[in-house]
């Protein structure tokens, strides 16, 4: 990464951080100039408009999600699921547990950039010139078909999508939701039980 790279990863960090704190509203070049600790005038500088800024977080927030999907047990991470056709009942409950970890880590360590993504998500809805934010599911749904596929689902790819839609939800849920307020805590061992179990569950009903 360059010296602009890094700059503007610098930038994106604190304004994901102010979308998180105070919604799309919150997000100003001058906030993120403080909230960077940069002087004034340097986002501007990097970033001259509103909308430039906007398409810098979500680009941030995509290469930073799939850090995190390479740094768990899952396809494009670490090769503990087998690449190649078929997937085993035994398999499918070690993904769950990878989609957990990667669940739980958005819910308490990377829990101020699920905010800012939600938020992001909702402004796509009314630009879209942000619409890259979602190419991310794009690829997360040609994943989850793949893998229902050696798994010997019916129908993979509509219920990859499927797949894809439930996690989300689920993720939502814990966030914001009723789940939140019963759920064990974010970030701990129980939670990350709670998640695997979730998650296993909606595989073994979509693999049927």
């Amino acid at each position: 990464m360059g010296g602009r790279e890094k700059r503007v990863a610098v930038l994106a960090d604190a304004a994901i951080a102010l979308i998180a704190e105070s919604g799309m509203r919150g997000l100003t070049h001058r906030a993120v100039d403080v909230r960077a600790g940069m002087p004034t005038g340097t986002t501007s500088a990097y970033l001259r408009t509103r909308q430039a800024l906007i398409e810098a977080v979500v680009r941030r927030l995509a290469d930073l999600d799939r850090a995190d999907i390479a740094g768990h047990d899952l396809p494009g991470g670490t090769p503990s699921v087998p690449t190649g056709p078929p997937l085993s009942p035994t398999d499918l409950d070690r993904l769950a547990a990878g989609i957990a970890g990667v669940l739980d880590h958005w819910l308490s360590a990377a829990r101020t950039r699920t905010l800012a993504r939600y938020a992001c998500l909702l402004e796509a809805v009314h630009r879209p010139q942000l619409r890259t934010i979602l190419e991310h599911g794009v690829v997360l749904r040609a994943q989850a078909e793949d893998l229902l596929t050696r798994a010997g689902a019916p129908d993979p790819r509509r219920r990859g999508h499927r797949f894809v839609a439930f996690v989300d939800g689920l993720l939502f849920d814990r966030l914001v939701g009723a789940g939140a307020l019963s759920a064990p805590a974010p970030g701990t061992p129980a939670s990350r039980a709670d998640l695997t179990e979730a998650v296993r569950d909606l595989l073994r009903a979509l693999v049927g």
